[in-house]
C-alpha cells in the first residue's frame, strides 16, 4: 500500500508522504505479510491476456484522473 501511495503522491507533486499519511495500528492485520505478489501467468495461459499497463502507470493514470476531476 505504501508503494501505491508513494507513486500517487509523486504524480501529484506532493513531496512529503510522512507529513500527510499516518499509520494506525488499529487497521493493521495481525499477520501482515511483507510482500504480496500477483502472477498473471494463468490469465495469459488460459485467456491469452497480458497486461499493457504497469502497476505504477495505473496508479499515475488514476491520480491524474482524480486531479483532473478536482480541477488541478
Amino acid at each position: 500500500m505504501r508503494d501505491c501511495v508513494q507513486v500517487a503522491f509523486d504524480e501529484a507533486g506532493v513531496p512529503d508522504l510522512e507529513r500527510y499519511v499516518r499509520l494506525d495500528p488499529a487497521f493493521l492485520r495481525p499477520a501482515e505479510v511483507d510482500q504480496l505478489i500477483g502472477n498473471p501467468a494463468k490469465a495469459k495461459q488460459k485467456l491469452g491476456w497480458e497486461p499493457k499497463t504497469s502497476f505504477e502507470e495505473l496508479i499515475r493514470l488514476m491520480t491524474r484522473s482524480d486531479l483532473a476531476l478536482l480541477g488541478r
